[in-house]
């Protein structure tokens, strides 16, 4: 009786903060939308939602309450298109497939889940689960059992035999066995979209393909073309069928040519981008996400010995230091961007760095925040709830100190973090 007694006292308290109106005074508002930063600014918020963005500091009501931001810059919680919540790249990676338990992955992923919400990153793309860990985060974040960004979870990403995201990869011939599309390879369009089912089978949100060679895979190549268009053309078809887009690493220029003419929305790396497939990512409105913090990432630490085994270490030597130079070329000629790092490869919560890179590759820093605000809520169907400060958007925003337009390295200082209304750090 005592405790049914103390969790009504708690669904009370409960519903009163529900009920409570916030008002959060930014100095400086970056809205998301690629407008030019406002000053003074008073973003009202009730629940988990953005109710108004009002001129000035408005002065609360009895009962409002009220967070001091009047030296911050103020933004929407940011997106990152391209991470891997279950794993974190380290000398032992190769070996860890077969020693970590799934329950032990799951365990270590919270910390890398907790490291990027921190870092002010409020939603995630995850591109590819270990053991299906992503799936089950997603679900212990919604219910609240641990802390963590929004995620938007592909499941297992789809290969073909000996592909990149073959799981058989790797393995000594008298322990492989032949993975099926259940386990994301697929070879022919019949099995392309076998393969599309069996992730809305286990709960995925949409579709990662491995359109050629990858760096990190245990495989000679990093740039082969590993799908033909018409098995693109099959699981993309497919995957509408579910409401799915379609997200395809591609480091070569075939493949990369391949998966824009099947129709997949984004590029991811695209390392060898040529001036063709610019221009049909233009033509055809693909986006490219460039992820060039892993591309730095593995070049650096090929040169440690013993980091990587020697078949990974070649191809991250060789198509690692290539992306950022694709990247200024690919926002020269217009293709369409947004953001993504690859976390994951590189450490959780370090996702900020890519700011910094996308600006020395010759972005301005407002778009590189609108490419991680806006413009990935829009590829994600969710235009007017995520990535902006908005009336009706979700209450998901963060605070820098200073100027990050004058100095983007700001970005990696994020003191406030608040998603869904509910502030998760607020370092005052």
């Amino acid at each position: 009786m005592r405790y049914a007694f103390a969790a009504a006292l708690l669904l009370i308290a409960a519903a009163a903060v529900a009920e409570q109106r916030t008002l959060i005074h930014a100095g400086v508002l970056i809205d998301g939308l690629g407008n030019a930063p406002s000053s003074e600014r008073t973003i009202v918020i009730e629940g988990d939602e953005i109710r108004a963005v009002e001129r000035g500091f408005k002065e609360p009501a009895d009962g409002d309450r009220v967070i001091d931001l009047s030296g911050a810059t103020v933004m929407p919680g940011l997106i990152d298109m391209h991470v891997h919540l279950a794993s974190q790249r380290n000398p032992r990676s190769q070996l860890e497939r077969f020693t970590m338990a799934p329950t032990e992955r799951s365990l270590q992923a919270t910390t890398f889940a907790e490291a990027t919400l921190m870092a002010g990153f409020t939603t995630v793309r995850d591109l590819g689960t270990i053991d299906g860990v992503a799936i089950a985060m997603r679900r212990a974040i919604e219910q609240g059992w641990i802390t963590g960004p929004r995620m938007f979870v592909a499941g297992k990403s789809i290969a073909t035999t000996g592909g990149h995201a073959d799981p058989s990869n790797g393995i000594r011939a008298d322990q492989m066995w032949v993975p099926g599309p259940g386990d994301g390879v697929a070879n022919g369009p019949i099995e392309a979209r076998q393969a599309v089912r069996a992730r809305y089978q286990e709960g995925a949100d949409l579709i990662k393909i491995t359109a050629t060679g990858g760096v990190l895979s245990e495989a000679r190549s990093g740039e082969n073309a590993q799908f033909t268009v018409e098995e693109i053309e099959a699981i993309v078809a497919t995957a509408r069928d579910y409401g799915f887009h379609v997200a395809a690493h591609a480091h070569g220029e075939e493949g990369m040519r391949r998966a824009v003419l099947g129709g997949v929305t984004t590029i991811e790396h695209g390392t060898m981008m040529s001036d063709d497939v610019m221009a049909l990512m233009r033509e055809r409105g693909t986006y490219y996400v460039p992820t060039i913090l892993a591309g730095r990432f593995v070049a650096e630490q090929a040169e440690i010995p013993g980091f990587f085994f020697e078949t990974v270490r070649e191809k991250a030597l060789a198509i690692g230091p290539q992306i950022q130079g694709t990247f200024a070329r690919a926002y020269a000629a217009g293709v369409p961007i947004a953001f993504g790092t690859d976390s994951g490869v590189s450490a959780h919560g370090d996702n900020w760095r890519e700011f910094v890179f996308m600006v020395e590759a010759g972005m301005p820093a407002l778009e590189a925040i609108t490419a991680a605000t806006s413009v990935p809520a829009r590829l994600l169907g969710q235009s007017g709830r995520l990535g902006e400060i908005s009336s009706g958007a979700l209450a998901d925003i963060i605070a820098v100190p200073g100027d990050p337009l004058a100095d983007i390295e700001l970005m990696g200082k994020v003191h406030f973090v608040m998603q869904g209304g509910v502030v998760h750090r607020h370092d005052r």
